[in-house]
């Protein structure tokens, strides 16, 4: 996911918004989403069918990412390389790709080829829960988790396509991948308006959407939280309904794998191998997405906000939050206000 540089040159810089967090057990750098004060965690681009190439190699080799993603081909034809699986895109299609699954490389052969990026963390999207993997059941987001039965590829009926294609430039122009976005009154809000639509449109499209009583499960060896299409693994749902439980305690890895019967050292082995992170990481993830919301949404001090999300206190949830975010919880409630 990167753009065509504003020179003359081929090179190819990747979205502001993106970094690589972490390696898998395999090797492959894991691509986090950059959360900013005040901004929707969305971004969108185009690109050309010469671009394709380095636009789905950021880090210049096979890679996963932490968040969703959906290339939509605009115009013309191409193909992209996603857990070893080599999917064709005609003109219409839409590819949705789930947080973990590995991007390998994409190509088109067609100099005309226009085709779409739009990435996105899950809490984007209105009334989605703050839970661990929870996106898989929210009706906008289910079609992305339904992974094992190849692939999702929609292909957008005639009728369709000039609603996308007068959607995407709006969402790129409200939520840039590169740059900042603009500072007019309500560009958060177009952001979101414009993801939800399209998001809309996917799940009327999806063939198979999993039901509320559905659970996709986590691969082993597989990165973050991508899932097979039906059962879950019964250890990481048992591991994320204890962080859910437990997150807003000062509690630590131990006490999760007490909680639960296991040794630390084999539960931080077992959920590495089946989600890429460990205990410690998805305990930091939901705290963070705690602070963020409390931050944004009260005018609780930091202090207050460090004790529900299970930080010791005020200085150890600033240096936990300045780790992840770059700045302090005060200047993220300032930028969100």
């Amino acid at each position: 996911m990167m753009r065509r540089s504003s020179g003359t040159g081929t090179g190819l810089t990747p979205p502001a918004s993106l970094r690589v967090r972490r390696r898998r057990a395999d090797g492959a750098p894991v691509v986090g989403y950059d959360r900013r004060p005040g901004r929707a965690p969305v971004g969108a681009e185009s690109f050309t069918g010469p671009e394709m190439a380095g636009a789905a190699l950021p880090t210049g080799g096979p890679h996963a990412h932490d968040f969703l993603l959906l290339v939509h081909v605009e115009r013309g034809s191409g193909e992209v390389t996603v857990d070893g699986r080599t999917v064709r895109l005609a003109e219409g299609d839409v590819c949705l790709l789930a947080p973990g699954q590995v991007v390998a490389g994409a190509s088109s052969d067609d100099p005309g080829t226009r085709a779409w990026v739009v990435f996105f963390t899950a809490d984007a999207v209105p009334g989605a829960t703050t839970a661990p993997l929870a996106w898989r059941h929210h009706p906008l987001l289910s079609a992305f988790a339904a992974v094992g039965d190849g692939q999702p590829t929609l292909h957008l009926p005639e009728d369709e396509r000039a609603s996308w294609a007068a959607l995407l430039p709006v969402l790129a122009a409200e939520a840039p991948a590169h740059g900042h976005p603009p500072t007019r009154p309500g560009t958060r809000e177009a952001a979101t308006a414009a993801l939800t639509l399209l998001l809309v449109s996917v799940a009327r499209l999806a063939p198979h959407p999993l039901r509320p009583d559905e659970a996709p499960g986590s691969v082993p060896g597989r990165a973050e939280d991508v899932a097979t299409a039906r059962g879950g693994d019964p250890l990481v749902t048992a591991v994320l309904a204890a962080v859910e439980e437990l997150y807003a305690r000062p509690v630590s890895t131990r006490d999760v794998a007490r909680a639960l019967g296991y040794t630390p050292g084999h539960l931080t082995t077992a959920v590495r191998e089946r989600t890429g992170r460990t205990v410690l990481e998805w305990l930091t993830e939901r705290r963070m997405i705690e602070a963020r919301r409390l931050l944004a949404e009260t005018d609780l001090p930091v202090a207050v906000v460090a004790e529900r999300t299970g930080h010791r206190d005020a200085a150890y949830l600033v240096r936990r939050f300045r780790e992840q975010h770059g700045v302090t919880p005060a200047q993220w409630r300032r930028g969100t206000r």
